[in-house]
């Protein structure tokens, strides 16, 4: 796995994934979260979890690239395309782009790890993992062998992916969906909570399940069952 650097870092985003990321890296790696940068056109108060919020267009005048690291912590959305857009943006800025794979998942030495990826506890992930850049792993999934996950990815918690599956670009793996074995996911394939996949997906799909219907019935009528 790729080593984790002990440099200082800036967080792009103020919203939950970057409180989150903050308290991550804080707490689970050798890094010191300096401060945070949202765009100028978002920035609405000057601290941020006790830490200096600054515009990003001027981040780089006070913690320098030469010196500071940046983790762009933006989520989903347009299929992740605006993380990766801010993660071009940073690094013509000439920031590297920071890593974290969580010590409480489970992983093996050759898991290959991109820039900017966000991997959470609770995950397994087998031998033979590639994992591209900018990818976020919420917790508690399994990653099986041979499994390559391309760039830009999302995978909500509890997912299961099977062996030998490819996950295209820009993809987006709701909660407690299930991949079969040797399929491939194609570019902007979105997954919605719960969903089963058996087959290989043409890019820009979607597979979603119908949600539980109430039942009709009183809780009490059913609580013999319990």
């Amino acid at each position: 796995m790729n080593g984790q650097s002990d440099r200082p870092l800036v967080i792009f985003g103020v919203g939950e994934l970057a409180q989150l990321a903050c308290y991550y890296f804080t707490h689970d790696s050798p890094r010191r979260v300096a401060a945070f940068t949202v765009d100028r056109t978002h920035f609405r108060e000057n601290q941020c979890m006790g830490l200096p919020v600054l515009a990003f267009d001027e981040v780089d005048t006070r913690y320098a690239p030469e010196e500071y690291d940046m983790f762009v912590a933006l989520g989903y959305t347009r299929l992740n395309r605006a993380r990766a857009e801010k993660c071009v943006e940073a690094k013509s800025r000439g920031y590297r782009l920071a890593t974290y794979v969580s010590s409480r998942s489970v992983t093996w030495p050759d898991l290959i790890v991109g820039e900017n990826c966000f991997i959470m506890e609770g995950n397994v992930i087998q031998p033979f993992v590639r994992i591209g850049n900018n990818v976020i792993i919420w917790c508690g999934s399994l990653v099986s062998h041979h499994v390559e996950i391309d760039d830009h990815c999302f995978i909500a918690a509890h997912a299961v992916i099977s062996g030998h599956v490819k996950i295209g670009a820009h993809s987006f793996i709701g909660v407690n969906a299930t991949l079969r074995d040797k399929i491939t996911l194609a570019e902007r394939t979105l997954l919605g909570a719960g969903a089963l996949v058996t087959a290989s997906t043409d890019e820009n799909t979607a597979y979603l399940t119908a949600p539980s219907q109430e039942a009709g019935v009183p809780s009490h009528r059913l609580q013999s069952l319990l």
